[in-house]
């Protein structure tokens, strides 16, 4: 049975992934490791800083000394750290939004990029311009902060944080081809939307990078 890692940034992170993976009867052994001051650095800083890329490559590392055959890191704001420790790594390691992006860039050509941190805002839309360049297409990217939502979360104000994203996945449908989320916590709010407000596909991380992980253990690419 293969075995998996995954590196979180917020404890809230496990039990989605957890469901995820019974959902997809994944048959592996998983794992985590949960580190949110990971992310609470790269906030109060305002950018991804050497020393904590560096403990997320450190991470890495353990999930690997752990016997993992296949890691995935669940935060987009950590990204590039992600790449950085994937080429010294001796097994795949994901960034959770790579996936995502990479199902973007094929479906459409207008891409629009919903994040309530600009902190994730950057490095998702980053990401994304340069996987279309792997992929030889032209994107055009709409970018979208919905200022304010992530504090009136952190808050206990849920239903402004709900309503401002929603407001912007409006916003946005009238403009682009497909919508990516930033950050799997606006999820749910695409799930609350009736099918007549969704006018162009909205994309989460988490599933569609779950459904990657199950593709390479069926075709047994990993391990």
């Amino acid at each position: 049975m293969k075995k998996i890692g995954l590196i979180h940034t917020s404890a809230t992170l496990v039990p989605v992934f957890q469901q995820l993976f019974n959902d997809k009867l994944i048959q592996a052994e998983v794992f985590n490791i949960v580190d949110d001051s990971l992310i609470k650095d790269v906030i109060a800083k305002g950018r991804l800083e050497d020393n904590t890329a560096q403990r997320v490559m450190n991470y890495v590392a353990s999930a690997e000394d752990a016997g993992a055959d296949l890691i995935v890191v669940t935060c987009s704001s950590i990204g590039r750290a992600v790449e950085k420790a994937a080429e010294k790594a001796g097994v795949p390691v994901l960034r959770v939004d790579q996936p995502m992006a990479d199902r973007a860039v094929a479906e459409g050509k207008r891409i629009g990029v919903v994040a309530t941190l600009p902190t994730t805002l950057e490095p998702t839309s980053d990401l994304v311009l340069r996987r279309a360049k792997k992929a030889g297409k032209e994107v055009e990217l709409v970018s979208r902060l919905c200022e304010g939502a992530f504090e009136a979360l952190m808050g206990g104000d849920a239903t402004r944080h709900d309503e401002m994203v929603k407001q912007a996945l409006q916003e946005l449908s009238e403009q682009v081809d497909v919508i990516l989320l930033a950050q799997a916590s606006m999820a749910r709010v695409v799930s609350q939307m009736p099918e007549s407000e969704r006018k162009v596909p909205v994309f989460s991380s988490p599933g569609i990078a779950v459904d990657y992980v199950a593709t390479l253990c069926n075709e047994s690419s990993i391990g």
